[in-house]
């Protein structure tokens, strides 16, 4: 792993740890501890992102990854359609995996707690479903994927990438999930040799679960309401 990726890992974790100073000084400057926690990941992260596309400058003047050729802007964008539809499959194959065999409860709490964020906070959905995927394809697939996939071939690569990709969203309940995943965005970027192509992805399942649960949550609470409320009144009903 070259100097360049090194930083942008320090730059990474250094974004995360930030939060324990970050959040007590702007809860202490009068905002509350949502708002303070939501500000400080949104500036954070925003200064994250530039940081290390200022890193991955170079990159458009040299030679990229050895072992990956960057398809053609056709069909990167075939893939990008299609990898989202994969994400999906991957997610539920998963879900299945751990509810029917080892009876694992569906749904995170990582997850909730992150939608309940953004309820409170709107503007948190700026970094959960758009700038948080694009930050995590750079460190989790070109970053070290990448790093992964110069010595090993591409299953032990995406597997070893997408296991530290589950370990860091600390929700051991569900890292099967977070691993089938992580697998599908790393065969993505594999396929197409354009990360472009697994950040559409992941931007698309992040934002799909803000939209269906925050932005809809309410009315499709609504409509389960009316349609139970039609079913009692139906079965009210003679035959």
């Amino acid at each position: 792993m070259n100097s360049r990726y090194w930083a942008i890992l320090i730059i990474y974790i250094l974004m995360h740890v930030s939060g324990i100073f970050g959040v007590p000084f702007l809860y202490g400057r009068g905002l509350d501890l949502n708002e303070s926690f939501a500000a400080w990941s949104m500036w954070s992260f925003v200064v994250t992102l530039i940081l290390i596309f200022i890193f991955l400058i170079p990159e458009r003047r040299k030679n990229r990854h050895p072992r990956l050729t960057r398809t053609s802007p056709g069909h990167a964008v075939k893939w990008s359609i299609f990898g989202v539809f994969l994400a999906f499959i991957a997610q539920y194959l998963a879900i299945m995996i751990e509810t029917y065999a080892f009876g694992i409860e569906p749904g995170s709490e990582n997850t909730q707690d992150i939608l309940e964020m953004v309820k409170m906070v709107p503007t948190f959905a700026i970094v959960v479903a758009i700038i948080g995927p694009i930050l995590e394809e750079i460190v989790f697939r070109k970053v070290i994927f990448g790093a992964f996939y110069k010595r090993f071939n591409f299953v032990i690569s995406a597997l070893l990438s997408s296991v530290i990709f589950a370990v860091v969203h600390l929700d051991f309940t569900h890292i099967l999930i977070y691993t089938a995943v992580g697998f599908t965005f790393s065969f993505l970027y594999v396929k197409t040799g354009r990360i472009i192509v697994p950040i559409i992805a992941h931007v698309a399942m992040n934002g799909y679960a803000v939209i269906i649960q925050v932005l809809l949550g309410d009315k499709l609470q609504e409509m389960q309401e009316e349609l139970e409320q039609m079913q009692l009144i139906l079965g009210g009903w003679p035959l």
